[in-house]
């Protein structure tokens, strides 16, 4: 079968500042861009090549999506972005910083909407201006489905549908594919491949940049899972 290689988006403005981004379009910092390249370089110098390169709707995912293919000189891949693969929605908690959400709600709660996989953090007003059927970007899409805050459940669920209908279609025409994920987004995918337990999903690291390299059987079943050392520093980051 193909290989599949998921890679979280490089460092945003919002993971340095410590803040839950979610569903907000937040572009990378300087050493986010980096990390996409050191990505891109480490690809290329392993040998690999990608029939399909698919991404969220939000610009972190993209625009690592697009330095990791210039680094590997392949900007001609074929980009698919689809939203379903956007990051967990954060719902009211979007833009607090850490310290902000703990100061209001206590360190165990915030604790919960963080790591709980059925934990789901307050709901945005459906009056907000930063409600997703405001965006042109998902004009098209039915209202109903658009979130509002999510758990992490919920959010394997709406990435179980692009699984489904876009991603394992391709690969079992054994073509090579590669994701650029947020956190919760990779987790979603990693419980899909692996029926990992839930807790343990919950709580499984995601770096930025390090790309997750999947060996799949024709019944997409794991074969092999490994991480890529890629020489950049680590980000500390809630998400």
């Amino acid at each position: 079968m193909g290989n599949l290689v998921i890679v979280r988006h490089g460092e945003s403005q919002w993971n340095r500042d410590n803040r839950f981004t979610g569903w907000a379009d937040i572009d990378l910092t300087e050493n986010g861009i980096q990390q996409a390249r050191n990505a891109g370089r480490a690809l290329a110098d392993a040998g690999f090549h990608f029939d399909l390169a698919i991404t969220s709707m939000l610009k972190r995912t993209i625009r690592s999506q697009w330095l990791i293919l210039e680094e590997m000189d392949a900007m001609y891949t074929p980009i698919i972005s689809h939203w379903r693969l956007n990051e967990r929605h954060y719902g009211a908690l979007t833009g607090q910083s850490r310290a902000e959400t703990i100061a209001r709600f206590g360190e165990e709660q915030v604790w919960r909407w963080r790591r709980g996989f059925d934990s789901r953090p307050p709901l945005m007003d459906a009056a907000d201006a930063r409600a997703p059927w405001l965006e042109k970007r998902y004009q098209g899409i039915p209202q109903s489905a658009l979130p509002l805050g999510e758990s992490l459940q919920e959010t394997v669920e709406r990435v179980r549908i692009v699984w489904d209908e876009v991603i394992a279609p391709v690969l079992r025409q054994g073509k090579d594919v590669i994701i650029s994920s947020h956190g919760n987004s990779q987790r979603a995918l990693v419980k899909l491949l692996e029926d990992m337990p839930d807790e343990e999903v919950a709580r499984f690291g995601v770096p930025n940049s390090v790309p997750l390299i999947y060996k799949l059987d024709s019944e997409l079943r794991v074969l092999d899972r490994s991480s890529m050392d890629i020489p950049h520093p680590e980000v500390s980051t809630i998400l």
